[in-house]
């Protein structure tokens, strides 16, 4: 065998021996199988879709603002400040805000009050969660017992009492009001809370969450406390600041 030959052998041997240790090895490695059942896999791509949906209407949302004060900057600057802050305001929940939404009412459940069992305070852990449930929902704007609950909002339980922002809850029952983007939003925030599980759990202290779905517009009013910004302070102008 010439060294042409015993070169040429060599090469297919070496070839053949590299495909056969890949063949092997992906025999030998155990397949990853996703372990997720249909509905799980849904779920996560309708969260998906709405997490898009969401940031395609923000973006748009931005593009219209871009192109308003381009085209009104020189007619009317002032207006544009005007509707600006005024959004900025109703964002910050320091305006009222009137829109299609439900009604959660919070009431006592009848069948335990009838064998003595009396209901007259509700956990601020249950509503803190009812609240993380309506905004995972996409809610605008949320009021409980006729208090705005904005970004800034405490619900914490005081002296055995629960308090939002300083205001006691104390009478049952109550109700909690959400606006939501549209008509359409509303009714889809509507059968979402008819198998919400955070009000599954009032029903554990007795208590039950009844949702109402209103003929037309809801309100909900301004927040009514001051509220503290820190870890904040003006700029100095004549020192200017880092860029």
């Amino acid at each position: 065998m010439d060294r042409k030959k015993y070169f040429s052998f060599t090469l297919i041997a070496i070839v053949i021996g590299f495909m056969i240790a890949i063949q092997f090895r992906t025999m030998k490695e155990p397949e990853v199988r996703d372990t997720r059942d249909t509905w799980q896999l849904r779920e996560d791509i309708l969260k998906e879709n709405e997490l898009q949906l969401k940031l395609i209407r923000e973006v748009r949302s931005h593009e219209e603002k871009i192109a308003k004060y381009e085209t009104e900057l020189k007619q009317s600057k002032e207006q544009v400040l005007r509707d600006t802050l005024e959004e900025l305001k109703e964002e910050a929940g320091l305006s009222e805000v009137k829109g299609y939404g439900i009604i959660l009412q919070i009431e006592p459940v009848i069948e335990e009050l009838l064998i003595g069992k009396i209901v007259s305070n509700v956990s601020p852990d249950l509503l803190k969660r009812l609240v993380n449930e309506l905004n995972m929902y996409e809610a605008l704007h949320i009021s409980i017992d006729n208090q705005r609950v904005i970004n800034t909002t405490v619900i914490r339980d005081i002296n055995s009492e629960t308090k939002i922002d300083g205001h006691s809850i104390t009478k049952l029952p109550f109700e909690i009001k959400v606006i939501a983007e549209d008509l359409k939003a509303a009714e889809k925030l509507y059968n979402r809370m008819q198998v919400s599980k955070s009000a599954d759990e009032f029903f554990v202290d007795n208590l039950r969450v009844k949702v109402i779905k209103p003929e037309g517009i809801i309100t909900i009013p301004a927040y009514q406390n001051s509220i503290r910004v820190r870890d904040m302070k003006p700029v100095d102008p004549d020192k200017g600041g880092r860029s």
